[in-house]
């Protein structure tokens, strides 16, 4: 759903960014400089009065039918939780050229990084898929290392979609609906190699969370920034109760089938997990 005028500004944007940011970290989802954000603009916006340092910048991936586009990314090393304290410093705005091979990047004059997140390439594909098939004018992608759903993903049970997903989203009602497609589960992939990134993007086709195995989860969404921030937290969540079950001697039911068709069904949310 592309947003609608009046279109917020550019910090308008990089607060809401560093809101995330800091909600990410509140949650334990980014220690130290763990995480990554980034968002795709379609409106024009001029990055130059934020950001008048001007540098070029190869792109991993050609990316043609995105010339003009304007993202703004995290700094590699960078903590999300002090995005909101200095954004022009935390964050780079990246347009990309006409050849689409390669970019310019603004920065500040306070930048705190040397490149943008080492995860650039998964970040710009999943933009890049998202734009070119939906023909949305914003995009947000946030990379995250929550704990629980980490650590649930070193167990070999829950390494199985169905099953991680029958297992956490019965926890609540708010779980089923904010996430109907469910998790989506990538095996274990070297950060930012090119495995990951295929996977990514195929993941986030059908899914606006995906489980990175053994390394944390991404979320991405159409609305803004801090929506994808929110199915992070949600998705966190349902592993959290999973976790607590776990051990509790796995005392607690959850919901049952019959309850969460029910819940479907009153909400309107069309799902195939239960």
């Amino acid at each position: 759903m592309p947003v609608e005028a009046p279109y917020p500004g550019l910090s308008e944007i990089m607060e809401l960014m560093g809101e995330a940011g800091r909600r990410i970290s509140e949650i334990d989802a980014s220690e130290g400089a763990a995480g990554n954000i980034s968002v795709y603009i379609g409106w024009p916006l001029d990055p130059r009065r934020k950001f008048p340092i001007e540098s070029n910048l190869e792109l991993p991936t050609a990316l043609p039918e995105l010339a003009g586009a304007l993202f703004l990314v995290t700094g590699s090393g960078r903590r999300l939780r002090e995005i909101q304290d200095d954004p022009a410093g935390n964050l780079g705005a990246l347009v990309i050229e006409q050849d689409g091979k390669a970019a310019k990047l603004y920065t500040s004059p306070t930048c705190l990084f040397a490149k943008l997140t080492s995860e650039l390439n998964s970040h710009l594909a999943v933009h890049y898929d998202q734009i070119t098939r939906t023909g949305t004018n914003f995009h947000a992608v946030i990379h995250a290392q929550p704990p629980h759903l980490t650590y649930l993903s070193q167990i070999p049970r829950y390494q199985d979609e169905q099953y991680l997903n029958r297992h956490l989203l019965h926890w609540q009602p708010e779980l089923i609906i904010n996430l109907p497609e469910g998790i989506g589960n990538i095996p274990f992939c070297i950060p930012g190699s090119a495995e990951l990134m295929a996977h990514t993007l195929e993941k986030l086709r059908n899914h606006r969370v995906v489980l990175w195995g053994k390394h944390g989860a991404m979320a991405r969404s159409d609305m803004s920034v801090k929506r994808a921030s929110d199915r992070i937290e949600y998705a966190e969540t349902a592993a959290k109760y999973e976790y607590m079950n776990l051990v509790n001697g796995e005392q607690a039911e959850g919901l049952s089938d019959e309850q969460m068709r029910a819940i479907c069904a009153a909400f309107h949310i069309e799902q195939s997990i239960y």
